[in-house]
């Protein structure tokens, strides 16, 4: 495919993930993913490793463990129906054509996740999913079913001035504005979810900063009138849990 036909295939498309597709070529997701990327603490190396990728989406972080060396990577979402996946994988479709790809993919749900079927993974991708899943704990039992190695973890998280693990459950569009969101935890519940969850360890490799709550709380009040002590306690969290 030439640079102007890959470009208007592009422009035809919504995109979630900001993918380079090479010759200046970068799909406009609403997503800052090299930025979310560069806090997940992915290995730069990952040569003889195999990686799952829970909830891929348009694939970008599939599409990075494959140039980072991996040698089998499995992109896996719930979202991906219809013919060739139907609307919600054309992205991901398109950049895999685009990048002559051999990321496997596959339509599955994180609760259908079986070692038995997918095999286990070296380094388990699961990412932006926790928080929209309406059972975070049998999510998590799953996730450890097929990871060998280290599962990384990023999600919202909520009610961070507590000490006590607590978790925030949105039975409506309270989590911005979008019903699709179910439950954050703070930083001890999230803790405590992956240790029941059968992992031996999980660790805080970042959070959001006292400076980023403050400005996304900031950000919310003038977009949508949410109480600002509302948002201050809500962040981003990456747990490597091994």
């Amino acid at each position: 495919m030439d640079t102007d036909t890959l470009r208007a295939e592009v422009a035809k498309l919504g995109w979630w993930h900001r993918i380079d597709l090479g010759n200046g070529v970068v799909t406009p997701g609403a997503d800052d993913s090299p930025r979310k990327l560069a806090r997940l603490g992915l290995p730069a190396d990952l040569s003889g490793k195999s990686v799952l990728d829970i909830g891929a989406w348009d694939g970008f972080f599939s599409f990075e463990a494959e140039r980072r060396g991996a040698t089998r990577v499995l992109a896996v979402d719930a979202s991906w129906t219809g013919p060739d996946g139907g609307p919600t994988k054309y992205g991901f479709n398109l950049a895999h054509r685009a990048l002559n790809s051999r990321v496997e993919s596959r339509h599955l749900s994180v609760y259908d996740l079986d070692p038995a079927e997918v095999g286990r993974f070296d380094v388990v991708l699961f990412l932006g999913v926790l928080y929209h899943v309406c059972d975070p704990l049998g999510a998590l039992e799953r996730v450890r079913s097929v990871t060998s190695g280290v599962a990384i973890i990023e999600t919202e998280t909520d009610m961070l001035w507590k000490r006590r693990p607590a978790i925030g459950f949105y039975p409506g569009s309270e989590l911005n504005g979008d019903p699709s969101n179910w439950f954050a935890p703070n930083i001890p519940a999230l803790l405590g979810m992956v240790k029941v969850a059968g992992f031996t360890l999980g660790t805080i490799h970042s959070r959001s900063s006292i400076v980023h709550q403050a400005g996304r709380a900031w950000r919310h009040w003038r977009k949508h009138g949410t109480p600002l002590l509302h948002t201050m306690q809500r962040g981003r969290a990456v747990v490597h849990a091994t």
